[in-house]
């Protein structure tokens, strides 16, 4: 531990040990990479010139830009900064991504595509060895991270409005720990003296007005700040700076994807979902027949979702409960011990193959890959009651993942899905798009992010967003 260092020395530590990390295992994947290229090349290249410097050089250069573009992009590097989990699902999507890419490229460089079949047997026992050495000193960087820097101490600056975030906050021990919470109610001269202090200050859910003024005071003081954004706060997120005249000026467009980012989008759902049939149908297969000779029901289910402009569609599920779950007509929350759940269904959901037959609808048009999680039309409305601009979501065509389902979990309140699903629609672009299908094979591997309802969370509804 190092607590008696200057908390100014202890930031630019973090950020020299990150550096030397991402040197580290970069290094690391390059040389692996290097090894088995030359290696291949020398006895596989029948041109003579392809062994030099020069070559070696372009190689090299090609692998480590795409290695290190790709891997800040899916957040390889964040040592510290992620959770394992999350940097080792990245090094692995790295490694898999540029290990790809660079199969072609070798293929090209050499000029002999005969010889792809050797490259892919080469490339994956690389990919291999890459993935478990990274794996391996990113867990050891990690652990000596954590033992050099000690999490940062925080003071939480409340509102009236009760919520878990301190025990979120708090939960990743590791990183943050909250020692002392006040109202926002106090003097500003108290806030001012008490958040000296301390590394960060969280303010949680305050009234605009006092979220504003305390902002202000942490500037001045230098102190690094977490706060709880409003939908507001969302929608103004990326507005564009406007130099017209001596005031500066945001301009927010509000006006949607525009006609040809749909069409690429659109473009882009019909050939990713047919692919993606195509090569998983053995798996889809199987699981219809599972279903089928485990109870004899149907195997698909039906279910009236609300996408783009409030429009309803059916949509399309492996069933994953018994026949007549909801015989009542009334929506019932899957809890996160429901008996109504089958054993096919236990295992179809936890690996979310139940949700591979909505590639149907995505070919229809009545979703898309990527987009805000189509809610039942009776959800919609109880959420819209308490929470008007929930009807927000609307603005995008529903998806099969989005970003709620990446960085939310399946009882995430609706107020907390709105703000992440604004987020995704309010900063859209095709890249934002293909991070997101990245994201989503990170957190299948997260049993956090396929939790079910329990009793309290399914009643759970935020008041308004003051």
């Amino acid at each position: 531990m190092i607590n008696n260092i200057p908390k100014t020395s202890r930031k630019n530590g973090k950020y020299i040990y990150r550096f030397f990390s991402e040197v580290i295992i970069t290094s690391i994947a390059v040389a692996i990479f290097l090894y088995h290229w030359y290696e291949f090349v020398k006895i596989n290249n029948n041109t003579g010139y392809l062994l030099g410097a020069g070559n070696l050089g372009m190689a090299t250069g090609i692998y480590l830009i795409l290695y290190i573009v790709i891997g800040k992009w899916l957040h390889a590097f964040k040592i510290g900064v992620e959770r394992k989990a999350n940097i080792l699902a990245g090094q692995v999507l790295t490694l898999m991504t540029v290990n790809f890419i660079e199969l072609f490229i070798s293929c090209a460089i050499t000029g002999q595509f005969r010889y792809f079949p050797k490259f892919i047997k080469t490339y994956f026992a690389m990919f291999l060895i890459q993935a478990l050495v990274n794996c391996l000193i990113s867990v050891i960087l990690v652990n000596s991270y954590r033992k050099m820097f000690p999490p940062l101490t925080i003071i939480e600056i409340h509102g009236d409005h009760d919520n878990n975030l301190y025990e979120k906050i708090n939960g990743i021990a590791y990183k943050y720990k909250i020692e002392e919470r006040m109202s926002c109610d106090e003097e500003e001269a108290n806030i001012r003296k008490k958040i000296v202090g301390f590394d960060a200050v969280l303010l949680n859910d305050l009234p605009a007005h006092k979220k504003n003024k305390i902002l202000k005071v942490c500037f001045e003081l230098d102190k690094r700040v977490y706060f709880v954004p409003k939908i507001s706060d969302v929608i103004v997120k990326n507005s564009e700076e406007l130099n017209l005249f001596d005031t500066p000026l945001f301009l927010n467009r509000n006006n949607g994807i525009n006609p040809i980012q749909r069409f690429i989008k659109r473009f882009f759902d019909i050939a990713i979902s047919i692919v993606t049939l195509i090569v998983l149908s053995p798996i889809l297969l199987i699981t219809a027949l599972a279903i089928k000779i485990e109870d004899g029901g149907p195997v698909f289910f039906r279910q009236e979702r609300v996408t783009l402009d409030g429009q309803r569609f059916m949509i399309l599920k492996f069933r994953s409960m018994i026949v007549d779950a909801e015989k009542d007509g009334r929506p019932h929350p899957a809890g996160e011990q429901d008996d109504r759940i089958t054993r096919v269904g236990k295992i179809i959901r936890a690996i979310r193959v139940d949700e591979l037959p909505q590639l149907i609808n995505i070919m229809k048009g009545d979703m898309s890959i990527v987009g805000p999680r189509p809610e039942r039309w009776e959800h919609v409305e109880k959420y819209a009651e308490d929470i008007p601009e929930f009807l927000y979501r609307n603005k995008m065509k529903g998806g099969l993942t989005g970003y709620a389902q990446v960085y939310g979990k399946y009882n995430t309140t609706a107020l907390d899905k709105l703000k992440l699903d604004l987020l995704y629609i309010t900063n859209y672009s095709l890249l934002l798009d293909v991070q997101i299908i990245f994201e989503t094979i990170k957190i299948l591997v997260q049993k956090e992010s396929t939790e079910g309802f329990t009793e309290s969370a399914s009643k759970e509804m935020h008041d308004a967003d003051l």
